[in-house]
């Protein structure tokens, strides 16, 4: 029952990122990616907004899950990485936290441009392949 709950606030999440995304685009404009931006940021604030009235209410597990991991999930996993952030460094753990940071955005965006660069490679490898 709690992976149905979670799956369906994963749906309402992405339908969320979609209509929040669009609307900030449409609105915004321009080559930036506005829309990302905002729901990126947004993600951010709804995560620690409910993460923290979560532990001061009686919510149960379940719920927080659907919420937390199934919506805000949906909407955007980059609330989940601002969090887990927030823990280390709450926990002392600013070495790992800037690690965290480090890592994810330096290698996220290397890999965004490596799986690129591959998949451009294994077209014209294809394309050849076939002619």
């Amino acid at each position: 029952m709690r992976l149905l709950l979670i799956a369906f606030g994963g749906a309402v999440g992405t339908a969320l990122r979609f209509l929040v995304s669009g609307f900030t685009h449409k609105f915004a404009g321009s080559a930036f990616p506005w829309g990302t931006l905002a729901v990126n940021l947004s993600g951010c604030y709804a995560i620690g907004f409910l993460w923290e009235m979560f532990d001061r209410s009686a919510v149960s597990p379940t719920v927080r899950l659907a919420v937390l991991v199934g919506v805000l999930g949906g909407y955007t996993t980059f609330s989940s990485f601002g969090m887990e952030t927030v823990n280390l460094i709450r926990d002392g753990e600013y070495k790992t936290a800037a690690f965290n940071v480090l890592a994810s955005n330096l290698l996220g965006i290397a890999l965004v441009f490596a799986g690129y660069v591959s998949s451009s490679y294994i077209t014209v490898f294809f394309k050849r392949g076939l002619q």
